[in-house]
């Protein structure tokens, strides 16, 4: 997990709990929940600032309903990422970038190294 984000306003060392975007074609400011990434054109707010939040006269804002707690990842979120994850092992190495082909990760065992293997996941012996 990231580092927490602080309130964009200045002198303000609270932590964000919002997401503050323009939409200036629409005269709009759209407020609603944390974005996942810091965005360069989005302003992160915390409780106090996305409560007392005015926009110009003439601009409308559209208040997304703000979650009680904070996101955690679920089911689905992590079922994805170990299908990802498995999906990228299961590729042939002609399938692989140009860029990746021949290089071996960090993670890979190395040549030589003798440990059980199941599926895409490998379990190395401690040299004795």
């Amino acid at each position: 997990m990231g580092a927490i984000r602080q309130c964009s306003r200045s002198a303000c060392r609270q932590s964000a709990v919002a997401t503050l975007t323009y939409v200036y074609a629409d005269s709009t400011a759209v407020l609603g929940p944390l974005a996942t990434y810091a965005e360069p054109h989005c302003y992160d707010l915390c409780e106090q600032h996305a409560d007392s939040l005015t926009v110009p006269r003439g601009w409308e804002v559209l208040r997304l309903a703000m979650p009680s707690s904070p996101q955690q990842p679920g089911p689905d979120d992590l079922l994805a990422l170990a299908n990802a994850v498995r999906d990228a092992a299961a590729l042939p190495p002609e399938a692989q970038p140009p860029a990746q082909r021949g290089h071996h990760s960090a993670l890979e065992a190395p040549a030589g190294t003798e440990g059980a293997r199941r599926g895409h996941l490998r379990i190395l012996r401690e040299p004795s």
